[in-house]
């Protein structure tokens, strides 16, 4: 048998796949890449980072009244969404350009094409040739999650991918799946003017984050004006000449209906599963996903599997981080099996900002783990009222008995960015009581983390 032309050959670019591109190679990897689309994704691409484009062009567009408080006029009579939507497609391509930079500057092979496995050591292209290599990774990513009854046509009912593509804002809409994706899309429509209406299936929105955290952003949505109707589930659509009606049941079984121009479905995301030869190697999928053990190596030998097309967090970083435990194993560095479930953040990028990670409330209350919680709230921290963004809380989850740190949630101003001081201390075995004792600057945001953790050894200053 010929030797293998890569190391390692990674079929898909996204987070997963490019980063464990460049960590290959870094590690002295031949390394190829195959990609049907451009470089990075649907994160770099039709996800995260365009979509956190207009997110800041929506906030920048709702400090209109802030400076028409300090006396200024502006006249918003010129706005035009599509230099917002051009901005973003700007700042994506930009990213995808980064990234077939970076794959230059490591010297990583790209291919362009669609591949699939033809054996453990082999993917082959559409149009017959095959690349071979020592290890393959799957980083193949995830689609938007169908609704029967709510099937997609790009006109009256969009997925995130159709809704980050408009040119044009509709006048109402109605947002299925009351998750990151579909508070992040309520949050960008209503600050430019859109009449909102969001529903949630579960008993509130975000239902994998804390339900005292979610409380907060649901209170802020109501109050700018979108509608936000949880335990609440679609049975109808009936498309019209330039819209759609949809039948809403709410908990105690009342229904109504709703007549808007869009209906937004953002229920989830499936893996990218099919059509990759997964059959060909003896993988079978788990409801879609790649089953994957230690170092996340598929049932084939050397065929590995990484992102969205495995069972955990879909979130890109999560992705990355797979995916370079992956390459490290197979590069031969002593690294650990899995990921830490507990030490991957969560982060929603609404307004308020919402951010997370370990234990929740409801989680510790249904597993039957004792804990203590320590809440701080904005408005008692000087930097949120200098700034008028008194809202949110930071939340602290510890054991009683050996005072770690079991999880946290912030939601306020730059939630997503103070994160990741509770969980670096969670990751270095660090106490509340240590992050009580570090002098923190004044006026921060900050601040409300060291005060929530004094708050947890019970010597609060602000409150």
């Amino acid at each position: 048998m010929s030797d293998p032309e890569f190391d390692l050959v990674i079929l898909g670019s996204g987070p997963a796949g490019y980063v464990g591109a460049i960590r290959a190679s870094q590690l002295g990897l031949r390394t190829c890449v195959i990609e049907k689309g451009k470089l990075g994704g649907v994160c770099l691409n039709i996800g995260c980072i365009p979509s956190k484009a207009l997110i800041h062009q929506a906030e920048v567009f709702t400090t209109v009244p802030e400076l028409e408080a300090l006396g200024l006029s502006v006249d918003r009579s010129g706005f035009d969404y599509r230099k917002a939507f051009e901005r973003s497609r700007s700042v994506a391509d930009t990213m995808s350009k980064g990234v077939q930079f970076l794959m230059k500057k490591n010297g990583v092979t790209v291919i362009p094409g669609t591949g699939k496995l033809a054996c453990p050591s082999e993917i082959e292209l559409e149009d017959g040739r095959r690349v071979k290599g020592g290890s393959i990774l799957l980083a193949t990513g995830s689609r938007p999650k169908s609704v029967p009854g709510f099937e997609v046509d790009g006109r009256a009912v969009l997925s995130s991918d159709e809704a980050l593509m408009l040119t044009e804002l509709p006048g109402r809409v109605l947002i299925l799946g009351g998750g990151a994706i579909g508070c992040e899309f309520a949050h960008i429509m209503s600050s430019f003017g859109v009449k909102v209406i969001l529903v949630e299936m579960l008993d509130h929105l975000l239902p994998m984050e804390d339900a005292e955290t979610t409380a907060v952003l649901e209170r802020s949505f109501k109050k700018r004006g979108i509608e936000v109707h949880v335990r609440t589930r679609a049975l109808s659509l009936a498309k019209g000449p330039s819209g759609a009606t949809v039948v809403l049941e709410g908990p105690e079984g009342s229904r109504r209906e709703e007549t808007v121009d869009k209906v937004l479905v953002v229920v989830g995301r499936q893996p990218n599963t099919d059509g990759i030869g997964l059959d060909s190697v003896g993988i079978v999928p788990v409801k879609g996903f790649i089953p994957v053990g230690d170092w996340y190596e598929t049932g084939a030998k050397g065929v590995y599997a990484a992102g969205d097309v495995v069972a955990s967090p879909l979130l890109a970083h999560v992705a990355s981080k797979e995916a370079e435990i992956a390459v490290e194993h197979i590069a031969g560095r002593d690294v650990p099996k899995r990921a830490d479930p507990d030490t991957l953040p969560g982060a929603v990028y609404t307004e308020p900002q919402i951010a997370s990670f370990g234990l929740s409330e409801e989680r510790a209350k249904k597993e039957g783990i004792e804990y203590a919680k320590a809440v701080f709230p904005y408005r008692a921290v000087g930097k949120a009222v200098a700034l008028g963004r008194s809202e949110g809380q930071v939340k602290i989850l510890v054991s009683p008995k050996t005072r770690e740190i079991l999880g946290a949630s912030i939601v306020g101003a730059e939630a997503t960015e103070l994160i990741h001081e509770l969980l670096l201390a969670k990751a270095a075995e660090l106490l509340p009581e240590d992050i009580a004792a570090l002098v923190h600057a004044h006026p921060t945001l900050s601040e409300a983390v060291m005060e929530a953790a004094r708050a947890a050894e019970g010597w609060a200053i602000h409150v």
